[in-house]
């Protein structure tokens, strides 16, 4: 046995080589060329799909900017409607913004400690605003607050008519608005390290001034962040506010609606109120961002790098 091993030995080498007559190495060479090759070609589709959502997204506002020159943005800021819609845009999401904060810390903080299925339905019914479309909310504030609905006729009695007001644009601003704050706050005390409350607990502190002093500081970031895009959401609402409250000037026409309103008659107005909510809008992303580089990040935006948060 021991005779014969150095000739199996050989007959190996001797079938590789002719393996490596008959071609077969080659073949896996180009193998490996054609793996190289096809995942080039997907690099480069995947940058071109990325390039085409990217311009898909930004054409539009390219558009809305480079067709108006800065006289005519003036000329359309001057139009009758803006500054009443301004002033009550302004009006009815400062006051919606306190109604989600205050009551949506609290119920953020219930549903960051709860587990179990009653937490669940109750996050699921508070997120269901965010996906279902604004005139249905609308409709449904309708039929809650109308004089001839859920609640809305039990108003009327005690002399309180919500539909067509100023607060029925709040409250419908309430509606679609709320449910980015409480998601946001929620998530950020979800992220809370828990040894943090042991302690606060364990030296003595109520359970109402552990919140305060120790959990509400802790998140603080994260809620401004909330706050921010249930601001920004509350000022861009159109569809609820037009079913719930119309669309009347100085009373329920909002800065949205009244881009629906000029549209028809100035669209040089129409379109300078547009681009005043878009640079709202980038400036709160803006800021937004410049948080999340500071160490806060909320919504989703994470952490910038280090070189980024010392610029």
């Amino acid at each position: 046995m021991e005779v014969h091993a150095p000739d199996r030995v050989g007959a190996g080498q001797r079938v590789r080589r002719h393996s490596r007559a008959l071609g077969r190495e080659p073949a896996t060479v180009s193998g490996g060329a054609l793996r190289r090759a096809r995942a080039a070609i997907l690099a480069v589709v995947f940058r071109l799909a990325a390039a085409a959502l990217l311009a898909f997204l930004v054409l539009p506002l390219v558009a809305l900017l480079v067709t108006m020159s800065p006289g005519e943005f003036v000329a359309g800021l001057r139009d009758p409607l803006v500054l009443p819609a301004l002033s009550l845009s302004l009006l009815t999401t400062s006051v919606s913004l306190f109604l989600v904060v205050v009551p949506g810390t609290a119920l953020a903080w219930f549903l960051a400690r709860r587990t179990d299925a009653l937490g669940r339905w109750i996050e699921t019914a508070v997120q269901l605003p965010v996906v279902i479309p604004p005139a249905v909310g609308g409709l449904a504030l309708l039929l809650a607050f109308g004089r001839r609905g859920l609640f809305g006729s039990w108003l009327v009695r005690v002399g309180l008519a919500v539909p067509f007001s100023t607060l029925a644009v709040i409250l419908a601003e309430v509606f679609v608005s709320a449910p980015f704050f409480v998601i946001a706050a929620t998530a950020a005390f979800r992220r809370l390290d828990p040894s943090l409350w042991i302690v606060a607990r364990s030296l003595g502190a109520s359970p109402f001034r552990a919140f305060f002093r120790v959990a509400l500081p802790a998140a603080a970031p994260s809620l401004v962040a909330g706050a921010a895009m249930s601001w920004a959401r509350a000022l861009g609402e159109f569809g609820a506010t037009l079913m719930f409250a119309g669309n009347l000037m100085g009373r329920t026409q909002t800065l949205p609606l009244a881009v629906y309103t000029t549209l028809e008659s100035d669209l040089r107005a129409a379109q300078a109120i547009s681009l005043l909510l878009v640079a709202i809008a980038f400036a709160l992303l803006l800021v937004l961002r410049r948080g999340a580089a500071a160490g806060g990040a909320a919504l989703g935006f994470p952490p910038a790098p280090p070189e980024e948060r010392s610029r």
